[in-house]
């Protein structure tokens, strides 16, 4: 494909991006920059949230995973349902029931100081689209109809779902969908980029209806990915095309080479600049939200102050977020999603503890261990990780990392000493 093309397309795609803005963000203040206003309809919420929670990493990297882990992502995937259910009716009650704009809030709260909705309903657009016509073009060309394509899918070795047989096998189900469900009420509930989107909404019921729908859809969408995989594996065994030696590099060699015709090219470029845009745009407004909320305190400043800091906050964080990218680039080999779910066992693990612990226990830890206790959780956990095999004769951690990390953070906190007596478990609910 050529580089001219990819620079068009790129940039002709963010300019419709910024008419959106435009024409949507005229008069906003900061309410309407941190949760538009509060008026968004949920069901637009609901299908923006799809493309910022399956990003340029989903849409490159699940296709390529089948080679080697068949469909068994779809057992943390059942997991997520679970998962959404626990945001949906234990925590969207509490955001909503303290007004919060940034969610951290409710940390602070709890334990004390340490502790664009239009422009994702394109960017989700245009990534199914690419999906949808990669898909068709495929089958098109291996000469399968519509009910031929899915026994294809089906009778090929990379379909298989469930693994009951090996504790040890990262696959094991059990493994992967109690994972997949603290990973949601994690990676979801408990983050601010993912969070914003649903506070957005008019009120809680709404926001419910938002996470629900949300998460039967994002069954099905992600079902699509894996069989999309299973598809660009069949197609080259059937052209004899070479592997490449990463599984992540295989749908965008086979799209960007002219392999699977030139529309499905050019919407493989627009489907990856809106997966990735998606998330990389989201994920910046909710880290601008809370560093100048939970750090810098913007909110309860004057308003033109607020604008000015949002602003120099939101570059700043941007620069941030081209660094983080380069270095998980240059230490990542594996499948780029499964690096995610490992690092996020480690980085969400903290956040998990202390939710946990502030939402069911009456007691109020001391605010000046908290952090101690949140770097030496994941410290304890990779401990955990290495020592497990000798312990248990041989079992590997796996994404379950993540549940670990939270209850060392939960038993900091009960051994911590105690602080100024709290709410009741629950309390805040009622």
């Amino acid at each position: 494909m050529s580089p001219i093309l990819i620079v068009l397309l790129i940039v002709g795609y963010f300019a419709a991006l910024i008419v959106i803005a435009r024409i949507t963000g005229r008069k906003n203040s900061n309410a309407d920059f941190f949760l538009g206003g509060r008026k968004s309809p949920w069901y637009v919420v609901a299908f923006g949230m799809v493309g910022a929670s399956l990003s340029g990493v989903t849409f490159i990297s699940v296709p390529g995973w089948t080679g080697t882990s068949q469909f068994s992502y779809m057992q943390m995937v059942l997991g997520y349902l679970p998962g959404y259910l626990v945001v949906a009716f234990v925590l969207l009650p509490l955001y909503y029931r303290m007004q919060l704009t940034s969610i951290y809030t409710y940390l602070e709260s709890r334990f004390g100081p340490r502790a664009i909705i239009w422009t994702d309903t394109l960017q989700t657009a245009f990534m199914l689209l690419a999906v949808g016509m990669s898909v068709y073009s495929i089958s098109d060309s291996l000469g399968f109809s519509t009910a031929e394509m899915i026994t294809a899918v089906k009778e090929s070795e990379y379909s298989q779902i469930f693994f009951f047989g090996d504790a040890n096998d990262p696959r094991f189900f059990f493994k992967q969908f109690f994972a997949g469900m603290f990973i949601t009420i994690t990676m979801t509930g408990l983050d601010q980029d993912m969070m914003q989107k649903n506070l957005s909404c008019r009120n809680l019921r709404d926001a419910q209806k938002n996470m629900v729908s949300f998460a039967v859809v994002l069954l099905f969408v992600n079902l699509v990915f894996l069989s999309l995989g299973a598809l660009l594996y069949l197609f080259a065994e059937a052209e004899g095309i070479a592997l490449p030696a990463k599984t992540d590099e295989l749908y965008p060699m086979l799209a960007t080479d002219g392999l699977l015709g030139a529309g499905v090219g050019t919407l493989f470029v627009l489907g990856l600049i809106a997966a990735a845009y998606s998330s990389a745009d989201s994920a910046l407004t909710s880290l601008t939200t809370s560093f100048s909320i939970d750090i810098l305190g913007v909110d309860k400043r004057d308003p033109e102050y607020a604008k000015r800091t949002r602003m120099r906050v939101h570059i700043g964080m941007s620069l941030v977020l081209v660094a983080v990218i380069m270095l998980f680039k240059a230490i990542n080999n594996d499948a780029v999603i499964d690096g995610i779910f490992k690092a996020a066992g480690y980085t969400y693990g903290p956040l998990l503890g202390l939710y946990a612990y502030g939402l069911f226990s009456k007691r109020k830890a001391r605010d000046s261990w908290i952090p101690y206790i949140a770097v030496l959780s994941p410290v304890l956990s990779y401990g955990f990780v290495l020592a497990a095999p000798v312990l248990f004769g041989g079992y590997k951690v796996g994404y379950e990392v993540l549940m670990i990390n939270g209850a060392f953070t939960y038993l900091g906190l009960v051994l911590a000493p105690s602080g100024k007596k709290g709410e009741g478990p629950m309390a805040v609910l009622q």
